[in-house]
C-alpha cells in the first residue's frame, strides 16, 4: 500500500508525529507501507530548512527511497524558504536537499506516476 501524508495541523505536528512516530519506524524499515509523498504547510514547512535535524533525516530517506518532499509554495514563501521567481510561480531556499514547492496542482503532477492508495493528514 502507498501513503501520502499532508502535514496541515497547526502546532508541531510535522516535529512530534514526523520526528517521533514516523520517521523513526522509516529509518527502521518498520512502517509497513511505502510513502510516495509528504506535503508539508504552515509552520511545519520549518521543518524541512536546512540543517534541521528531523529535516535532514526525512531527506536522507526521501533521497533514497524516491520520497517526494513538498513546502507549499505560499506557507514557505511567508517563511523565507521561498522565493518567486515569476508571478505564481516559487523555488525552494535553504531547505534541506531536494524540496519542492508548489501548490495542489503540483502535488497531484508530482505525485502522479506514483499515485498514493491514501491520503493521510495530520
Amino acid at each position: 500500500m502507498k501513503v501520502a501524508y499532508i502535514f496541515a495541523t497547526s502546532g508541531h505536528t510535522a516535529s512530534y508525529k514526523l520526528g517521533k512516530m514516523i520517521l523513526p519506524q522509516l529509518e527502521e524499515g518498520r512502517h509497513g507501507v511505502e510513502v510516495v509523498g509528504m506535503m508539508f504547510f504552515d509552520d511545519n514547512t520549518y521543518i524541512l530548512r536546512k540543517g534541521d535535524p528531523i529535516g535532514e533525516r526525512i531527506g536522507k530517506i526521501a533521497r533514497e527511497q524516491g520520497m517526494l518532499l513538498m513546502l507549499c509554495d505560499q506557507c514557505a514563501n511567508e517563511r523565507g524558504l521561498a522565493t518567486e521567481t515569476e508571478p505564481g510561480r516559487y523555488e525552494a531556499r535553504d531547505v534541506v536537499e531536494g524540496v519542492r514547492v508548489g501548490c495542489f496542482p503540483d502535488l497531484y503532477a508530482a505525485l502522479a506516476g506514483n499515485p498514493p492508495d491514501h491520503v493521510i493528514t495530520l
